[in-house]
């Protein structure tokens, strides 16, 4: 029988049920092949050769694919739709050709299909054709380039600005939009204006709104009423004035529906409607298209299918009425610049599966199926019918006039079911209704009063508005967005902020530092350019080596230029740059770089071995003054050689909080010859730095302290070890030896304050679950593995893992529990089960192929 390959284990269990037992589906759990991470992966003397290696977890998955070959003679290659999709596709067919596994009887075929249903599958089986080169090496190049940037212009970073971590090809253009755009937001200067709103009363005693749009006879502009004192005139103005009706017009309006989701759109609405990550939206997106309930969701294509947009109309017509039904369907026309981006919309595959009837599945997947629904749903309804109505109110002389607004909905068309989110919420005056006027009508001024404005600066950049500006400027691809966005966060460059993206220190020299001595590679041009020179290799117009052949070309002379910087000279660049923001004038005009502490040093931006940044006097160390970058702070700044000083103890030892290779810290006294390791304790995870004082500190270098002691004997202390603040019973067995119970505290601050009763419920409750012996509840109960035990989501001392039988697996960094699908514990498992029982040795190399 024909051996089916997928991706995932979850899209394999959907399409066998469509194919039966005719058809033996496997998964390859993603690709199975990657360049290792080590020099000469992708060798540009050698016709940029590149060596493949199979990954270790992926040995047993290519090992069963060869063993059903063994007795079938048809390959059927059914990988996702994409790039990706093709490349994982091609892995596959050169893997299998080299272990033999693909004889000159077997034939091998690809199938693509971009939805999960059972009609997309058959009819996808009857048209196979074979791998899209011209897409593999598109893939190829990306692959390659990738490679070039990251192991080339990495090591630069870590010689030249000692904390940095990588740079990447489009992380470190993503990475400077952020960056900019703090930049100017810190560059901004508020401007002070004024407007003027009136509370007025037709003759009928119906109150209103207006506000001032004419004084003096003239227009006013925004910026016309600049002071307190002109506000006050123009207060003035109106209320000497009788005021009269000078006109009424009632405007009917239109407004249409969005377009259906494409991937950029829906991480962008699902952001700003439920706070959804990027990675967290593809990830529960890619649960439902392997489910079979929405259709491929990594495309930059807004058309729809023919048959579901019959489809959404029936829905409509059954649902809502013919009313709400436009008199012919509604075309949406692809924007993307590469067809083979460009799939369909992102829909449901059957329209008439509303949210109350989708199957038993996780809560974020209700919520981004419903999402998806109502906006697929909408796009196909007719507009909402608006009425806006202008009432321009005025003096006889006409040297004051005033205008209100108003907007009723007469027919909500589309809204009855969606309406698109916003970046940031803003209450618009105009939705709402006005009383009747009349032309000629006097009007009664209730209230007159002026109000205080500042422009504001640029807002900082989500996750949503990120990603909207990487796609207008053409910067990565919709496979690509979530992968960015997470990346740059995991490598501390960027912080999230009230869901905001905020820059770190060391983001923002990296950016310096890549703009300063690598200008062309973080440029939105160059970058775009590249994006389009790709997708012209897709679309086979473009030779893939040829384009990395003239990459490397200008982009390792780059390199080779930076060879001879020293870091004295890269930190003099950032200073340079950076001194307008680190060093803004002073009120008496005098040098803000001269040092305060010591009256001639002067102040630098220096770099701390932990990766931090911090400034720092020329005279160190015998003026050893520090502040953080941001501005002056009483003591210094924790990045600094001394730490930032919070005062002394009774001893007069100085107390200091510093930062160092596993975090921030609080120290007693210096490191001295005679004291080489001072008192120190770790500042628990939680507890924000801003409320480290003397008092807090001292408290904390005094751990463990004694709680009390325990009604059934023995005492209670609370302490910070390796995996964070705790409680612990000790007490003495009739062996003699000390028995002791451990238990987690979940707030940091507890370990300051908790009392005996809490302590000794937390350390009964971790008695009754059998201390450390026993297993804990499951976070979430995944099933069963398909070898059999069931397969959970735990929580340990070392954070969530995933358990099957004897086996542990550590969820990767920035994973969440709630995040984790069957599909990647499996992944998880099978890696751990395949280095599990070799000790300490060193793992064995993966096999090439």
């Amino acid at each position: 029988m024909p051996v089916v390959v997928v991706e995932s284990p979850a899209k394999a269990k959907t399409i066998n049920k469509y194919l039966g037992k005719d058809y033996t589906v496997l998964a390859s759990y993603g690709h199975v092949r990657d360049l290792p991470p080590k020099d000469g992966s992708v060798d540009p003397a050698n016709d940029f050769d590149m060596k493949w290696e199979v990954a270790t977890p992926s040995q047993k998955h290519v090992k069963a694919i060869v063993d059903a070959l063994k007795d079938d003679d048809t390959l059927i290659l059914a990988t996702d739709p994409d790039r990706e999709g093709e490349a994982i596709s091609w892995h596959l067919e050169e893997v299998l050709r080299k272990r033999k596994a693909i004889k000159k009887n077997t034939k091998v075929e690809r199938v693509v299909f971009n939805a999960i249903t059972k009609s997309a599958v058959t009819e996808a089986m009857k048209n196979p054709r074979q791998v899209d080169q011209p897409l593999v090496d598109a893939y190829l190049a990306r692959r390659a380039l990738d490679y070039l940037v990251g192991f080339n212009l990495s090591p630069v970073l870590w010689r030249k600005l000692p904390g940095a971590k990588s740079a990447g090809r489009v992380q470190s253009v993503v990475l400077r939009l952020i960056v900019d755009r703090e930049m100017e937001i810190e560059a901004f200067k508020a401007q002070e204006y004024w407007t003027v709103g009136a509370k007025l009363a037709t003759v009928r005693g119906k109150e209103f709104d207006a506000r001032l749009t004419v004084l003096g006879g003239k227009k006013l502009d925004k910026f016309d009423i600049a002071t307190s004192e002109a506000a006050e005139l123009a207060v003035h103005a109106v209320q000497s004035r009788d005021l009269t009706i000078a006109s009424v017009e009632a405007k009917p309006g239109n407004r249409n529906p969005s377009a259906p989701f494409m991937t950029s759109t829906l991480q962008q609405e699902a952001s700003r409607k439920f706070g959804f990550g990027a990675r967290q939206t593809m990830s529960t997106a890619q649960r439902l298209y392997e489910a079979g309930y929405i259709t491929y969701m990594r495309t930059d294509g807004i058309d729809m299918a023919p048959e579901a947009v019959m489809a959404a109309r029936d829905v409509i017509k059954d649902r809502y009425g013919a009313d709400y039904l436009p008199d012919s369907p509604r075309m949406y026309k692809n924007k993307a610049k590469n067809a083979q981006e460009a799939h369909e919309c992102i829909r449901p595959t059957d329209m008439a599966v509303d949210p109350s009837k989708l199957g038993k599945v996780e809560a974020d997947q209700k919520k981004l199926y419903d999402l998806i629904w109502k906006r697929s749903i909408a796009c196909q309804m007719a507009a909402a019918r608006l009425e806006r109505t202008t009432v321009e109110i005025e003096s006889a002389d006409k040297q004051v006039g005033l205008r209100a607004t108003g907007q009723v909905i007469t027919f909500d068309g589309f809204m009855k079911v969606y309406t698109e989110g916003r970046e940031d919420q803003v209450v618009d005056d105009d939705d709402k209704l006005l009383p009747v006027m009349s032309d000629g009508e006097n009007v009664d001024k209730r209230e007159v009063t002026p109000e205080q404005h500042f422009t504001q600066p640029p807002p900082r950049y989500s996750e949503a508005s990120i990603v909207q500006k990487m796609e207008e400027l053409g910067i990565g691809r919709p496979s690509t967005y979530a992968s960015i966005v997470t990346t740059i966060q995991d490598r501390d460059y960027v912080r999230k902020e009230n869901n905001r993206l905020v820059p770190e220190d060391k983001g923002r020299l990296v950016t310096i530092f890549l703009e300063n001595y690598f200008r062309r590679y973080v440029g939105y041009d160059f970058t775009a350019k590249l994006e389009d020179d790709l997708d012209k290799v897709s679309n086979g117009d473009e030779d893939y080596k040829k384009l990395l052949g003239r990459f490397w070309k200008e982009f390792s002379a780059s390199i080779e230029d930076t060879s001879e910087l020293r870091i004295t000279e890269v930190l003099d660049k950032i200073n340079e740059i950076l001194e307008p923001h680190l060093f803004p004038p002073t009120e008496d005009g005098s040098d803000p770089r001269i040092c305060k502490n010591c009256g001639d040093g002067r102040l630098s931006m220096r770099t701390s071995r932990a990766g931090g940044a911090f400034i720092g006097c020329s005279n160190y160390p015998e003026c050893r003054y520090t502040r953080p970058l941001s501005g002056e702070v009483e003591g210094g700044d924790i990045a600094g050689p001394d730490g930032k000083l919070l005062g002394f103890d009774d001893d007069g030892e100085k107390i200091t909080l510093r930062t160092g290779r596993f975090g921030p810290f609080v120290q007693q006294g210096e490191v001295t010859e005679e004291n080489p390791k001072p008192n120190r304790s770790s500042i628990p995870k939680g507890m924000e730095l801003d409320t480290v004082d003397l008092d807090k500190a001292l408290q904390l270098l005094s751990l463990p302290r004694l709680v009390g002691n325990h009604p059934e004997g023995g005492i209670v202390e609370a302490g910070i070890g390796r995996f964070g603040p705790y409680v612990v019973h000790t007490k003495t067995d009739d062996d003699g030896k000390d028995q002791k119970v451990y238990a987690n505290l979940k707030a940091a601050d507890d370990v300051l304050t908790i009392g005996m009763n809490h302590a000794v419920e937390l350390i009964a409750q971790k008695a009754a679950r059998g201390g450390r012996g026993q297993a804990a509840k499951p976070l979430r109960e995944l099933g069963d593995h398909p070898d059999g035990g069931a397969i959970n989501v735990m929580s340990g001392r070392y954070g969530p893992y995933v358990k099957w039988e004897k086996i542990n697996a550590t969820l990767p960094k920035g994973t969440e529990p709630e995040d984790v699908t069957m599909e990647l514990a499996l992944e998880l498992v099978a890696a751990k089960a395949s280095t599990k029982g070799k000790g300490k040795s060193k793992a064995r190399a993966a096999k090439k192929s």
